[in-house]
């Protein structure tokens, strides 16, 4: 065994894109090009109900969508765009808007101006603008629109809309082949060919390679990882991550984690977005939730505080520290639209709630702060450390106020910006 070198740490590659920009009035949202990978994520209420539309768009962009897309699929629905762009802004949401278009949106981007302009980016799928010669036609309406209103372009490819002329002849080019490919090759083929293809027709018509964004959406894991290693290869565009369908419930949290984390080690991917089909009575903020945990887990981005514990065993059988970390987590995430702005920094804070003695004190002592509970049959105190060392013990019933008390000047002290500083 060689004990001369250290174990290397593990990180994610940087991805290597150009870099796109959306913009809403002094909102700039960078994608790629060295910049954060961005969390975004779509409506699913009727866009056409302008109020509760732009409630749920406001409910994204406080759970931390840095840009939110809209179905617009109707001249009702890009005659809402506008109005719900004026309602956000009147709320003081700046975050972008990106228009999802299917099979009419040339016509949509072109009688009805406004919604264009509304819009930060546009979403086309080649597979829907078109059949034969009204393909080009109509996709060029959309790509000049862009280049009018100088709007990024998301060109997002989905295998269950794929343009069947484009499978076809790679099918038939596939069985004159010595040694045909399978079925599920050619289909990569097909997702990576039509997105690459696409970009290459928008630069042609004039459209800035810089605010090109790709996808290749598909609904499996392995199939997602393989489709975009290979994109990637082949192309230098800002690339938007997520599986199509994911599901439900933690079958959709789970595939999504698990495609996306993938990717994102090998420095693939520019912005995600998690596809969750609500469960019954679900926020939609729900996503949003989970891609930021994505990105904190693998150490890319900080979004909120990190809340440490124990899954407890036979000797935390009191659900005392299950119910302390479950509030103090719902309490630094509600604190977060406000501390973002009063206590820069706060999101890298690691807080430890630990349920016995057994890991408690050495888990809360590699924390800023954190709590070590008592087990079964252990005595009726919790010592609380901060910044490594104990600085008190509490005891009674009020141990988990007194902790979220204890956390909250913690924050104030450490990350709270000094009165002469403030502006």
């Amino acid at each position: 065994m060689d004990l001369s070198m250290p174990v290397s740490p593990s990180f994610a590659i940087a991805s290597r894109s150009r870099q796109a920009s959306l913009v809403w009035g002094s909102r700039r949202v960078t994608v790629g090009g060295g910049a954060p990978v961005r969390v975004q994520s779509m409506t699913n209420t009727d866009t056409v109900d302008v109020i509760g539309t732009a409630i749920q768009v406001k409910e994204l962009a406080m759970a931390g969508s840095e840009m939110v897309r809209l179905t617009v699929n109707t001249h009702e629905a890009a005659k809402a765009v506008p109005l719900i762009r004026d309602q956000l802004d009147r709320m003081g949401i700046d975050v972008p808007l990106i228009g999802d278009f299917h099979y009419n949106g040339h016509r949509l981007l072109t009688e009805i101006p406004e919604c264009a302009q509304a819009l930060s980016k546009y979403r086309i799928n080649p597979g829907n603008v078109g059949k034969g010669d009204k393909h080009d036609r109509q996709f060029a309406v959309m790509i000049e629109a862009a280049i009018r209103w100088d709007k990024a372009i998301r060109i997002g490819v989905n295998w269950g809309s794929l343009d069947q002329e484009l499978m076809a002849n790679l099918m038939d080019q596939n069985s004159r082949r010595i040694h045909p490919w399978d079925v599920k090759s050619v289909m990569y083929e097909a997702l990576i060919s039509s997105a690459i293809s696409s970009a290459t027709q928008a630069v042609e018509l004039g459209m800035n390679p810089d605010q090109i964004i790709l996808s290749c959406k598909v609904s499996g894991v392995q199939d997602l990882v393989s489709v975009y290693r290979e994109l990637s290869k082949r192309c230098d565009y800002a690339l938007h991550l997520g599986l199509t369908e994911a599901g439900m419930g933690t079958k959709g949290a789970v595939a999504s984690a698990t495609a996306l984390a993938i990717l994102l080690q090998d420095g693939i991917g520019d912005t995600i977005r998690v596809s969750l089909t609500p469960q019954p009575g679900e926020s939609r903020t729900q996503e949003v939730v989970i891609a930021s945990e994505i990105l904190q887990a693998l150490e890319l981005r900080s979004f909120v505080p990190s809340v440490t514990a124990c899954p407890g065993c036979g000797r935390t059988t009191s659900t005392t520290f299950q119910e302390l970390t479950q509030q103090i987590e719902m309490f630094l995430r509600t604190q977060m639209p406000q501390w973002r702005t009063k206590y820069p920094g706060v999101e890298h804070l690691k807080v430890a709630v630990m349920g016995c003695i057994v890991n408690g004190p050495g888990e809360s002592k590699q924390a800023d702060i954190g709590i070590s509970l008592p087990g079964t049959g252990e005595a009726p105190a919790a010592p609380v450390f901060i910044d490594g060392e104990k600085c008190m013990t509490l005891r009674g019933d009020s141990i988990a106020q007194e902790f979220q008390v204890i956390v909250e000047n913690y924050v104030e002290k450490r990350f709270g910006i000094p009165l002469g500083n403030r502006v």
